[in-house]
């Protein structure tokens, strides 16, 4: 490896670090964590590192030289700057994560209230407002239930979402992981996830859901992540009014 590469490797690692400090921040602001709990990491793009929450560590209280380092099995890397903090206690699980789905570049773990009462449910949330199909194409699935510790949850979480069009799991009795093309990806999914998970509940207090079609889900899906938003496009004229 070349001074350059090795260059290259701190810049992004830097970068990242303050990506990571600053988005945990959305999690307070969206009220999606309570004292230490939840945690988010980034996977160093092109690299098998990624960068996660120390454990037991206050919000307030989280910086860039904070974050820790790690490689695809969750080892600490010796030196780094945060080394001598453990990393968060969900780290086994986002790195068997980061090992088993190449095109992940963020987890986020939170026991956000709505969404996490589905989980104690074992109940996914359905797919029956159109911020749902836009957003997780289909149903909020469950998985399984793991203990902390080792990587079972991050098992769970892969055997679930892979192939599947959402990226929310509600791990059973225990909270809510996401995952996105990024850090910043994953914690909309945590943010949205929430969300959808409060507006369903209330709705379901009210009387019967009313699903939505799955062929007007699958073309929901398909705008929301290929057309809205793209230049040359005019949301309002299409209806969309965010």
């Amino acid at each position: 490896m070349t001074d350059h590469d090795i260059e290259a490797i701190e810049e992004a690692v830097l970068h990242l670090r303050q990506q990571v400090s600053d988005l945990h921040g959305e999690l307070t602001r969206n009220n999606l964590v309570a004292w230490t709990a939840g945690n988010v990491s980034g996977r160093v793009p092109g690299h098998d590192l990624f960068v996660i929450k120390p454990s037991g560590v206050g919000y307030d209280d989280l910086t860039a030289d904070a974050m820790v380092v790690c490689d695809l099995e969750g080892n600490v890397i010796p030196g780094t700057c945060g080394s001598e903090r453990s990393p968060s206690s969900d780290t086994a699980a986002h790195a068997y994560v980061y090992r088993h789905m190449a095109h992940v570049g963020g987890v986020v773990h939170t026991h956000s209230t709505y969404a996490t009462a589905w989980a104690a449910r074992n109940e996914p949330i359905p797919c029956v407002i159109t911020a749902m199909a836009d957003e997780f194409g289909g149903d909020i699935p469950v998985g399984p239930f793991a203990i902390i510790g080792d990587d079972s949850i991050g098992r769970g979480i892969v055997a679930t979402l892979d192939g599947h069009r959402s990226r929310a799991v509600l791990m059973a009795n225990h909270g809510v992981f996401t995952i996105g093309s990024d850090a910043k990806d994953a914690v909309k999914a945590a943010v949205m996830c929430e969300d959808v998970a409060r507006t369903v509940h209330i709705a379901r207090a009210g009387g019967d859901l009313v699903p939505i079609a799955p062929d007007a889900i699958d073309a929901l899906f398909d705008r929301y992540q290929h057309v809205y938003g793209q230049p040359g496009n005019d949301a309002s004229a299409q209806g969309e009014t965010a």
